[in-house]
């Protein structure tokens, strides 16, 4: 459980914590607490109830090179070991007995949440194209969702025609679809209850490919012009064998730097908002007095930092876009 709507459930029921039990045992374990929220998993927890946790088990599909293939239920691996497979503690995947890692396709945390996520898309897509089907938008406005997402895909649209140029049509809709995509995603993760909450767009797998998807769209695509300027620039004579160098180490640097700006971006929000969090708990050994401020503090700056991560959450969208397509552009250049 995250956010600030999770502090204001503690507050409420505080006098069903045993945190007195708490303070007898052991101090709050915040790297495990925080980056167990934020990793990804073989279950999907949902919250605690009387000191259990209540969690959707998620099909766990494993190939050992010894025993084939075996699919089974991740509550079987709660106990420990299941058809010779468990989960190693300290990096959380499955392995075999003997330590070995198994082809591992499992449906985890974050699997779900992108597919759940790519079908709200669609289902978004789908009947915002539905409303311009029956209706004539030079004649009406548009209402409801179609009305919602015009103003989205417009400023998407026309950041594409002013940094690629006039064939900007031919990549608009891979940008409209990376922005729908990273926006949504970064709203769902910052939604508390089940399908939202999965740290998605915090995952370096997600934003590597996005980033990837936009290098071969630069790279794969663009024109003589373009890889002129990388293996033949016009520089004097000496320059020539280090400029091809720098520019092709320019290129592979762009879809790096994509990938950790948005990964690191969201994954920070969330571990400070999940900190904040934790506040409560680490202050419940103090007595009641110094519990009940910290907490009130710790709500104002819970719903501060989420309507900041609201924020983030569009600027990181808005930012891969806007890069993505100066990058296409860049590829896309004609000589003056």
């Amino acid at each position: 459980m995250r956010k600030w709507w999770f502090i204001l459930v503690c507050l409420l029921m505080l006098p069903c914590l045993d945190l007195r039990a708490q303070e007898q045992e052991e101090e709050v374990d915040l790297p495990g607490i925080i980056f167990g929220h934020i990793g990804d998993a073989y279950e999907w927890h949902l919250f605690d109830w009387k000191d259990e946790p209540v969690a959707i088990p998620l099909p766990v599909i494993v190939h050992s090179k010894d025993t084939g293939w075996h699919v089974f239920s991740s509550h079987h691996l709660e106990e420990g070991e299941y058809e010779g497979f468990h989960i190693d503690p300290d990096s959380g995947k499955i392995v075999e007995a003997d330590g070995r890692r198994p082809l591992d396709i499992s449906i985890t945390k974050n699997v779900l949440a992108l597919m759940f996520s790519s079908l709200l898309l669609l289902a978004v897509i789908l009947l915002t194209a539905r409303w311009y089907r029956k209706h004539d938008a030079l004649q009406e406005a548009p209402t409801g969702l179609a009305a919602f997402m015009e103003p989205l895909i417009m400023m998407v649209h026309e950041m594409a025609r002013e940094n690629i140029g006039e064939d900007y049509k031919r990549y608009s809709p891979y940008l409209c679809m990376a922005f729908l995509f990273i926006l949504l995603n970064n709203f769902l993760g910052i939604v508390p209850f089940f399908p939202g909450g999965a740290n998605l767009t915090g995952n370096i797998a997600i934003t590597l490919v996005l980033a990837l998807c936009t290098f071969f769209a630069v790279n794969l695509f663009g024109n003589k012009l373009y890889y002129k300027d990388i293996f033949n620039p016009d520089v004097p004579g000496f320059l020539k064998p280090i400029m091809p160098v720098i520019e092709v180490f320019s290129a592979l640097m762009k879809p790096v730097s994509l990938t950790v700006r948005l990964f690191a971006n969201m994954l920070a929000g969330h571990i400070m908002i999940l900190s904040i969090v934790c506040v409560i708990f680490i202050m419940a050994k103090y007595g009641p007095l110094l519990l009940g401020s910290m907490s009130v503090v710790s709500v104002l700056f819970g719903v501060f930092l989420d309507a900041l991560e609201c924020l983030v959450a569009f600027i990181q969208a808005y930012v891969f876009t806007m890069l993505s397509s100066i990058y296409i552009g860049l590829s896309r250049q004609h000589a003056e």
